[in-house]
């Protein structure tokens, strides 16, 4: 199960720990304690699991010591409220051009650090690990810009700013370098492939 890229990819503010106990269920038992976190408009899977490993570990110290003085009662969960966060697949990871620049970059920061969003050109596969959203328009797949800055691609609303990509066989590199090394990939008004096509 993937909880932490799941939230990330469906658009979801906030996340949390929920301290419970066991029983013959998957994740079923009652709730001793419940801490939420905000996730943040840049928030990665990495980022996120380092919060919530941190309110994790408080959280369980909390509920320990109520537990053991008799200050706290268990909570039945409502299961009409869940949801299964199904494991990630590789293949999930490729872009669609012809999804929203927000979908994608979602995309991108829940697959951080891994299976890590990617897509191809000239038969390459290239890792995204950063990219931002820009009010920029045209048709689904294309670079539309190609400088220092980032590299723009045209969306299927808005546009995604790719800021940090890897290259087959290669390290993760800022734009500049990557361009460096392979304009030729990049170059304005090129149509890359989107899944659906």
């Amino acid at each position: 199960a993937a909880p932490i890229q799941r939230a990330i990819l469906a658009g979801d503010t906030e996340t949390g720990i929920t301290i419970m106990q066991m029983n013959a269920g998957l994740d079923t038992g009652d709730m001793l304690s419940t801490s939420t976190c905000p996730i943040e408009q840049s928030e990665t899977a990495g980022s996120l699991h380092d919060k919530l490993a941190t309110l994790g570990a408080s959280s369980l110290l909390k509920t320990l010591n109520q537990l053991l003085s008799g200050k706290i009662k268990a909570v039945k969960q409502d299961d009409s409220q869940a949801s299964y966060a199904h494991k990630l697949e590789k293949q999930e990871a490729q872009l669609d051009w012809t999804l929203s620049a927000e979908q994608l970059d979602r995309q991108i920061r829940a697959f951080n650090p891994w299976p890590v969003a990617f897509f191809l050109v000239d038969d390459q596969t290239v890792r995204v690990w950063d990219a931002e959203i820009i009010d920029k328009q045209g048709a689904a797949g294309t670079v539309l810009q190609a400088d220092k800055n980032g590299v723009d691609i045209a969306c299927g609303h808005n546009s995604l700013r790719l800021l940090k990509l890897q290259p087959p066989g290669k390290k993760a590199m800022d734009i500049a370098s990557f361009l460096n090394g392979r304009s030729e990939w990049l170059t304005p008004g090129k149509q890359l492939p989107s899944i659906s096509a």
